[in-house]
């Protein structure tokens, strides 16, 4: 997938706590499974949340939830941690 694909509408199962969707647990790309094993970065903004994510097969990707629109999106995909 390239940036020119991006941003791009994904399912999203989140933890809800203290508030809605607080963070992204694992999420559907191109129907396959990926699971969210560490939360990297996060940043709220007035109508969206963002979060940089170490997914399960090593790669970093962002996502942003935006809530006035209730959609998850996938905004960005990093190279593989470990990779040069």
């Amino acid at each position: 997938m390239s940036d020119k694909d991006l941003p791009k509408k994904i399912k999203v199962m989140a933890y809800s706590g203290y508030k809605a969707n607080e963070r992204p647990l694992y999420f559907f790309l191109d129907e396959k499974r990926i699971t969210v094993k560490e939360v990297i970065d996060r940043w709220y903004g007035p109508e969206c949340d963002y979060y940089k994510v170490l997914a399960d097969n090593e790669t970093v990707y962002m996502i942003k939830w935006h809530r006035t629109l209730g959609v998850w999106l996938l905004v960005k995909i990093f190279e593989k941690i470990g990779k040069h």
